[in-house]
């Protein structure tokens, strides 16, 4: 239940973001969910691999090279989904970062209820 909890907060998220960004489009709240599964199954299989491959220039830019990553997962999600669209690597980018700090706050609202029942 908490999985699906966190796939449809991810899917706000996406929509808020999309409202907010001009390089971002998506057509309705279901494509919205499924860019939030398919980022979630590309988090899961491609970036631990992507990570692995570029370790060298991660450690180099201390870590930065991973906001890197996490734009080049956001395309891969846009060329999965037909009806989400990102206009390139910078609009990519600032969309980790935004879905990234969406999701810490929306998360923690999801733990915050729990801990109080």
């Amino acid at each position: 239940m908490k999985t699906i909890f966190k796939i449809l907060l991810t899917a706000v998220a996406v929509v808020l973001i999309a409202n907010l960004l001009p390089g971002v489009q998506i057509q309705n709240f279901t494509n919205a969910i499924l860019v939030a599964i398919v980022l979630g199954i590309l988090r899961v299989t491609v970036k631990p691999i992507l990570i692995f491959f570029t370790l060298p220039a991660t450690i180099v830019t201390f870590g930065l090279f991973l906001l890197v990553i996490n734009a080049c997962i956001i395309l891969l999600a846009s060329y999965f989904v037909s009806g989400f669209a990102v206009a390139g690597f910078w609009t990519a980018l600032l969309f980790s970062l935004l879905l990234s700090l969406f999701q810490s706050i929306l998360f923690s609202l999801l733990k915050e209820n729990k801990r109080k029942d």
